[in-house]
């Protein structure tokens, strides 16, 4: 009985030490942190405003003359003719379903766009990381922010953020 207990109390000091050692292998990397201050991702949010330029300055141009419409209804509508504001009011509710699907459309892209791109960014950030990892030794590494705590874990965001750029 006295050799079960020795060698479960040895087992147990033993996968403690193994756990030990495993904790010095972990890293924290706080992605959210290489993604600000990436450099690429300004020149995406530029190429993407360029992208999307002409079809936002569309949208706009349409809620104003669709703005103008709605406001010359209201003020002359009483004083039209009837099929003079029966036109008009058609002319109204066509616009205003194209600018609604036009919107919609812009949106979706636009949203789409963002993140593919946003994703082509993360993908690079994984990239830094598993080869910092590789070099380190590490065998884990954690998001920071989802970490609660760490008292051994070593934050390698700033060697991750050097081998982004």
């Amino acid at each position: 009985m006295k050799k079960i207990l020795c060698a479960a109390s040895l087992g147990m000091a033993l996968a403690f030490s193994v756990g030990a050692q495993a904790a010095d292998k972990i890293a924290l990397v706080n992605v959210a942190e290489v993604f600000q201050q990436l450099p690429a991702r300004e020149a995406v949010a530029k190429q993407l405003d360029s992208e999307f330029k002409g079809r936002a300055t569309e949208l706009q141009r349409m809620e104003s003359d669709l703005q103008t419409k709605i406001q010359k209804l209201q003020r002359d509508g009483s004083t039209m003719k009837a099929s003079e504001r029966e036109k008009l009011e058609k002319e109204v509710m066509a616009k205003r379903d194209e600018f609604i699907q036009k919107g919609q459309s812009f949106e979706n892209d636009n949203r789409r766009r963002h993140m593919e791109e946003r994703n082509k960014l993360m993908s690079r950030i994984q990239d830094a990381v598993k080869l910092v990892a590789g070099k380190e030794g590490y065998d884990l590494v954690l998001d920071a922010s989802a970490a609660v705590y760490s008292a051994s874990g070593k934050n390698i965001t700033a060697e991750v953020l050097k081998q982004v750029k």
